[in-house]
């Protein structure tokens, strides 16, 4: 993705189209991204991961946008497939949760989870807001910074 026009902002994410599809995506700056060293290691390692990862339940990046100029980058901005929510904010909501939904997500997050773990790969930060939703109640699992590659 190259061009994009913003929709947007929601604090450091925002949504935008891409304008050689019209794909509707998702964009988050990390701001002054390479200032604290423990920080620019989990971005690094959040972007290789779901580089590597490839699975349903598991949120999609799409792209990286680079820097216009090699000595401004300060800030990166990666591009993910667009989600609609978080689980915390559904169950947040005055809209009572049904069964059938409880069971869907439980469902898509233990199936996200096998995936991860078959790669020998641990989350370590599974919580409601790192479980994002679609209008479908489709569930992708986000969020891999401080995710550890188990040795075995």
């Amino acid at each position: 993705m190259r061009r994009a026009a913003w929709v947007g902002p929601v604090g450091a994410r925002g949504s935008a189209k891409n304008l050689d599809n019209q794909e509707k995506v998702a964009i988050k700056k990390i701001a002054n991204a390479f200032d604290n060293v423990i920080d620019a290691k989990r971005t690094l390692r959040e972007i290789m991961l779901l580089r590597h990862l490839g699975h349903e339940n598991i949120v999609t990046i799409k792209d990286i946008i680079p820097p216009t100029h090699r000595d401004a980058f300060k800030d990166l901005y990666v591009v993910y497939e667009l989600m609609d929510t978080d689980l915390h904010q559904i169950i947040r909501s005055p809209q009572p949760l049904s069964n059938d939904h409880s069971q869907y997500f439980l469902y898509q997050l233990l199936r996200g989870l096998k995936y991860i773990h078959s790669a020998n790969i641990l989350h370590r930060d599974l919580k409601p807001s790192n479980l994002l939703v679609n209008a479908n109640c489709d569930l992708k699992i986000c969020d891999f910074g401080l995710a550890r590659t188990r040795c075995v």
